[in-house]
């Protein structure tokens, strides 16, 4: 059963088009949104997160029609945007409160069970009583989560969730967003492949306001069989071998680099086609190498 059905979506800016004929249908777990910054994600974020208004095309969420029942979709929503701020003298408790009253959980004893156990699912629950103020980035950006679970939503929408936060923060945040993807139906909008590797089995590639791919990760890094190879040059040469093939990494063996290529034919002498990655597929498809 698709949650999510987007039929025909476009959006313009004055003359320029943003989002190009969007299909997509989304199930309950864990869908990721694929892209290069400014590949048009945010744009469609904000559509379905009821932000952005626009005209062309069908958005049907939990079946209320998204144009006509906008209101009706926020009821099920949960989003946490890219730039996520909160109030630095509150609590995260305080917060909390004062999002769940805006959400219109007016019931004090109901709304304190939700933000009790909504601060133990995003193991904030020692740092209540904290000030934001105080939190780390990976802290606030679970406390973003916490906001986006009040409510009991039915679609959990997170713009580019981990940029900014080291590695060790990263880590714990996609294992709480998986553990979340049990329950809910979340759509991760990324443009860090390693968030949509480790998480997620459903993804749309988007490029240039267009859907590339939409499919498992496995057969996103299958499209790419053959068209992958590795092989070495002298370091000498690395400028003229990055300037004439598409490099999707290097490593550097003294005087020696081995590269990873994508090409469609082998892209150099003794080149060696290799098992692809969800990375190589990603490169493959926005780089045209793949229709």
């Amino acid at each position: 059963m698709y949650n999510v059905k987007i039929k025909g979506l476009s959006k313009s800016y004055r003359n320029f088009q943003v989002l190009k004929d969007i299909q997509l249908q989304i199930e309950t777990g864990l869908f990721g949104l694929l892209g290069p910054n400014g590949a048009g994600k945010t744009t469609l974020i904000k559509i379905l997160s009821t932000i952005l208004p626009w005209k062309e095309g069908e958005v049907t969420i939990y079946d209320y029609d998204l144009l006509k029942e906008g209101d009706k979709v926020r009821e099920i929503l949960g989003y946490l945007p890219q730039n996520f701020h909160a109030p630095l003298q509150f609590t995260g408790k305080e917060f909390l409160h004062y999002v769940g009253s805006m959400k219109g959980i007016t019931d004090n004893q109901e709304r304190s069970k939700q933000v009790e156990r909504i601060l133990e699912e995003v193991n904030l629950l020692q740092h209540a009583n904290q000030k934001i103020k105080s939190f780390s980035g990976g802290m606030k950006r679970r406390l973003g989560i916490a906001q986006a679970l009040l409510g009991n939503p039915k679609l959990i929408i997170l713009d580019e969730p981990t940029a900014g936060l080291d590695p060790s923060e990263r880590i714990r945040f996609r294992n709480l967003i998986e553990k979340l993807s049990k329950d809910y139906s979340i759509i991760l909008s990324t443009h860090i492949i390693s968030d949509i590797e480790s998480s997620c089995e459903k993804v749309a590639v988007l490029n240039n306001g267009k859907v590339l791919y939409q499919g498992t990760t496995d057969s996103l890094a299958k499209i790419a069989v053959n068209y992958v190879w590795e092989f070495q040059a002298l370091y000498s040469e690395y400028d003229n071998v990055e300037r004439e093939h598409l490099i999707i990494s290097s490593r550097r063996e003294k005087d020696i680099v081995v590269f990873r290529a994508i090409a469609k034919e082998p892209p150099y002498k003794g080149a060696i086609a290799v098992q692809p990655t969800i990375e190589d597929g990603y490169m493959a498809v926005i780089n045209g190498m793949i229709q």
